[in-house]
C-alpha cells in the first residue's frame, strides 16, 4: 500500500474540457514534488457533461487518481470538505481545474506546509504577482478583498485565489466551524484560520483569467453579504 504525503484536490463541475489538460498536468507536477507519495482527488460535483465518465476511466487506469462523485450538486465548499475528509495525505491542497494559477507554484505551496505552516495560499494581489484578467474582474476582486480586510480584520491580500494548501489535521479541526457551502468557503477558511492563530504563508503567483469567467452584479452582492454575515457570527454570535 502506498504511503501518501500529498493529496491534491480538483473541484469540478461540468469541466470536461479542462480535465483533459488538468489531470495529466497535475500528475506530472505532483510526481516531481512527491514521487510515488501523492494522490489526485477529483471532487466532481454533480456534473452532467461527461466529466464523471472521463475521470472514472482515468481512475481505472491510474491508481494515483481518485474520483469523488456527487449525484446532486453540493457546492464548491461542501465538495472540498468531503474531499479533504476522504484524503489520505498529511498535506492537502486544491487548485482550480482550469489551472488559472501557474502550476510551477505548486511546489512552493506544498513546501510551505512541509516547512511548518498550517496554511499556504497563492495571491494575485501582492506587488510581485503577475496576473492577466479583465478590468471589471480586477476592480471587483480588489474591492472584495479590501472589504474582507477592513470588516473581518484579515491581514491577507487575496482570499479567493483557488490555490491553497493545508496541514490536513489542522484543517479538519477547523472545518466544523466553517458554514460556507460554496464560493465563500475560501474566504471563511482563511479568516477563521487567522482567528485561531494558524501560521499562514501568502505568496505571489502568476495567474490568468479563465475563459468564460464573468462577474455578475448578483455575485458581488452575495459576496458582500457573506462578509457581513461572517462578521456577525464572529463578533455577535461568537461562533
Amino acid at each position: 500500500m502506498r504511503e501518501i504525503e500529498v493529496s491534491a484536490v480538483l473541484p469540478v463541475y461540468n469541466d470536461l474540457a479542462a480535465l483533459k489538460t488538468a489531470i495529466p498536468r497535475s500528475l506530472e507536477v505532483l510526481e516531481a514534488i512527491a514521487p510515488g507519495r501523492f494522490e489526485l482527488l477529483v471532487a466532481e460535483d454533480g456534473s452532467t457533461d461527461g466529466s464523471t465518465g472521463f475521470v472514472r476511466e482515468y481512475e481505472t487506469g491510474d491508481p494515483r487518481v481518485r474520483l469523488l462523485h456527487a449525484d446532486e450538486r453540493l457546492g464548491r465548499g461542501r465538495a472540498l470538505n468531503r474531499a479533504f475528509a476522504a484524503a489520505e495525505g498529511s498535506i492537502v491542497c486544491y487548485y482550480d481545474v482550469d489551472l488559472a494559477t501557474d502550476m510551477q507554484h505548486l511546489a512552493e505551496l506544498v513546501e510551505a506546509i512541509r516547512n511548518g505552516y498550517d496554511v499556504a495560499t497563492g495571491s494575485r494581489l501582492l506587488p510581485e504577482s503577475v496576473i492577466v484578467r479583465s478590468g471589471g474582474r480586477e476592480i471587483a476582486s480588489r474591492g472584495y478583498n479590501m472589504l474582507t480586510r477592513t470588516i473581518l480584520g484579515s491581514s491577507l491580500h487575496d482570499h479567493q485565489c483557488g490555490f491553497k494548501a493545508f496541514r490536513r489535521d489542522r484543517l479538519l479541526s477547523l472545518l466544523p466551524s466553517v458554514t460556507a457551502g460554496h464560493w465563500f468557503w475560501d474566504t471563511e477558511v482563511l479568516v477563521r484560520a487567522q482567528k485561531n492563530g494558524y501560521r499562514i504563508r501568502e505568496f505571489p503567483v502568476r495567474w490568468r483569467q479563465g475563459e468564460g469567467t464573468t462577474v455578475r452584479r448578483k455575485d458581488v452582492i452575495e459576496m458582500g453579504s457573506a462578509i457581513v454575515h461572517l462578521w456577525w457570527r464572529l463578533h455577535v454570535e461568537k461562533g
